[in-house]
C-alpha cells in the first residue's frame, strides 16, 4: 500500500480553562526533516514529541506546532494588591514629608507602573494530566496526518497504474515494427550492393554479416526486463508494509535505462516515436514516486 508524504493533521483538546492546539504539516523528503515550534510550558517533553512523530511519519520535511489557548480572565496578569498597598503607604508619607500633595489624577496609573505590580511571581508547573491531554491532541493529530497521507497514497497509485499501463500498452506495440524492419535492413543493404556496378559478394558471408547486425539491434531482452519491471512495480506498490517509495523509485530507474537502450537500438521512425512517449510516461511516475513514502 502506498502512502503519500503530503499530509496535514490538526487536533484541539480542552484542558481545564485550556484549549491545546496541535498542528502537523508534511511534504517529501528523502529523510525525516522535523522542525518544531512548542508553547513553553511543554518544551521539556520535545525529545518525546520527537519521538512520537518519528515513530509515526518516519519520513518528510514535518513542521510541528503545539500552541494553548486560555481565557482571557485566566491569562491576565493579576495586580499585587498589598504591593500597590505599600507603595501608596509610601508614596503618601513621601508626600507629608515634603509637602507635596498626592494628586488622584495620576495616583493609579503611577502605581501600576511601579516594580512588581503586574509581575507575574507563581511558574506554571506542566501536570502529568495535562500533559496526558496534550498526548491525545498531538495521537489525535498525528492520525489525522496519517489517514491524509493514505488518501493521497491511493490517489498516487491510481495515477501509477495508468501510467505503468500506458507503458505496457506501448511496449507491445513495438512488436509489429520490430518484425518488419529486419525486412527492411535485408533489402536496403541488398539495394545498396546492387546499385554498385560489377560487384560481387559472397551471399553466405552477407547473411552472416545481416544476422550480426541484426542481432545488436535486437532488442527481445530489453523489452522482457522492462516487462518484468513493470510487473515488479506493480507488485511493489501492492505490498502491505511501509517505505515503498524508495524501492519504486529504485525499480523506475531500470525501468528508465532499458527504455534508453531500447531507443538506441531503435533504428526506426516509428520505433523511436514510441520510445518518446514511454520516455513521458516514466518522467511523470519518476515526479510522482518522490512524493511516495
Amino acid at each position: 500500500m502506498i502512502m503519500s508524504m503530503t499530509g496535514y493533521g490538526k487536533s484541539v483538546v480542552a484542558f481545564g480553562d485550556k484549549k491545546i492546539n496541535v498542528e502537523i504539516k508534511s511534504l517529501n523528503s528523502k529523510s525525516l526533516d522535523l522542525s518544531t515550534r512548542i508553547a513553553p510550558l511543554y518544551r521539556e517533553k520535545e525529545m518525546e514529541i520527537r519521538q512520537m512523530v518519528a515513530q509515526q511519519l518516519e519520513r518528510g520535511k514535518v513542521d510541528f506546532a503545539i500552541w494553548i489557548e486560555q481565557d482571557a480572565a485566566a491569562d491576565a496578569t493579576p495586580i499585587n494588591v498589598s504591593l500597590v498597598e505599600n507603595y501608596y503607604k509610601q508614596l503618601r508619607d513621601l508626600s507629608a514629608t515634603i509637602g507635596v500633595e498626592v494628586s488622584k489624577e495620576f495616583i493609579i496609573p503611577t502605581l501600576l507602573h511601579m516594580p512588581d505590580v503586574l509581575t507575574k511571581t507563581e511558574q506554571e508547573t506542566l501536570s502529568d494530566e495535562e500533559w496526558s491531554s496534550a498526548r491525545q491532541a498531538i495521537d489525535e493529530a498525528l492520525k489525522a496526518l496519517v489517514d491524509f497521507r493514505k488518501q493521497e497514497g491511493a490517489a498516487l497509485e491510481k495515477k501509477f497504474k495508468e501510467k505503468i499501463d500506458n507503458i505496457a500498452a506501448l511496449l507491445a506495440s513495438l512488436e509489429p515494427y520490430e518484425s518488419s524492419r529486419v525486412e527492411k535492413i535485408r533489402q536496403r543493404i541488398c539495394a545498396g550492393l546492387e546499385q554498385i556496378p560489377d560487384v560481387e559478394y559472397d551471399k553466405n558471408r552477407l547473411e552472416q554479416e545481416l544476422i550480426y547486425y541484426i542481432e545488436k539491434l535486437d532488442i527481445s531482452e530489453e523489452k522482457q526486463r522492462l516487462a518484468n519491471h513493470l510487473k515488479y512495480f506493480c507488485e511493489t506498490m501492492a505490498e502491505d508494509s511501509h517505505g515503498v517509495g524508495k524501492k519504486l523509485g529504485f525499480i523506475a530507474q531500470e525501468m528508465g535505462r532499458e527504455i534508453n537502450t531500447t531507443g538506441s537500438k531503435s533504428n526506426n521512425a516509428e520505433m523511436q516515436n514510441i520510445v518518446v512517449q514511454m520516455k513521458d510516461e516514466l518522467e511523470q511516475i519518476k515526479e510522482q514516486v518522490l512524493n511516495a513514502l
